[in-house]
């Protein structure tokens, strides 16, 4: 599996923040995007999700499911967490299961989530409404939607945010699986992740369009 986009242009409002943007990242490898404040990260992570319509270019996932795009193939964990306060934690992940297609049936969709929660360190707070939880357990919880159904593309932005060390270690340790399964991995990310052999990717600020 392999994931190639050519020559993108990327616009975000009045600005092309992406410009004639060249990439790959193949299966096991992950994809470290960097760079000041402004950009494109968060733009290019967006586009390669299919939110944002490059004005120029192409993404293919070769050797993905070519009768689905890009974006329905790829888990995207953005600044939000998407969990709904009023739900328990159990609660918000067997939505995003049920959702995201993550089991045949609602016995094998409760295993994934009890072991999501396990391995996230938050079965002890399975029937917690969310809203008690705190900003680390949010986000924890927000990254569980990466382990209750499969996709071969994560794309990440700031996923450390509101994690502690071992937290974030915890992390790597999930991103370090997948890629061994054959995943790729696009992360947009401040801090080192702790991933061996990963590739960066710096993107600098772009020009004002005219």
């Amino acid at each position: 599996m392999r994931l190639q986009a050519e020559k993108l242009a990327v616009r975000r409002g009045a600005r092309i923040v992406i410009d004639g943007l060249s990439f790959e990242a193949v299966a096991g490898e992950a994809l470290l995007l960097t760079g000041p404040n402004g950009a494109g990260k968060t733009t290019l992570l967006r586009a390669v999700a299919g939110f944002l319509t490059p004005e120029a270019g192409q993404i293919r996932l070769q050797g993905g499911d070519n009768d689905r795009e890009v974006g329905e193939q790829a888990h995207y964990v953005g600044h939000a967490n998407g969990i709904k306060s009023n739900l328990t934690t159990a609660e918000n992940l067997a939505f995003w299961c049920a959702y995201l297609g993550g089991g045949s049936d609602n016995r094998v969709r409760r295993e994934r989530v009890e072991l999501a929660l396990e391995r996230l360190r938050l079965l002890s707070l399975e029937d917690i409404p969310a809203a008690y939880l705190s900003a680390g357990q949010k986000r924890r919880l927000g990254l569980g939607r990466l382990l209750v159904a499969d996709r071969p593309l994560w794309l990440l932005d700031e996923p450390t945010v509101s994690l502690d060390a071992a937290s974030v270690k915890l992390l790597a340790g999930i991103v370090h699986e997948h890629l061994q399964g054959g995943g790729i991995v696009l992360a947009a990310t401040h801090i080192p992740l702790g991933l061996e052999h990963a590739r960066e990717l710096r993107l600098g600020v772009m020009r004002q369009s005219a």
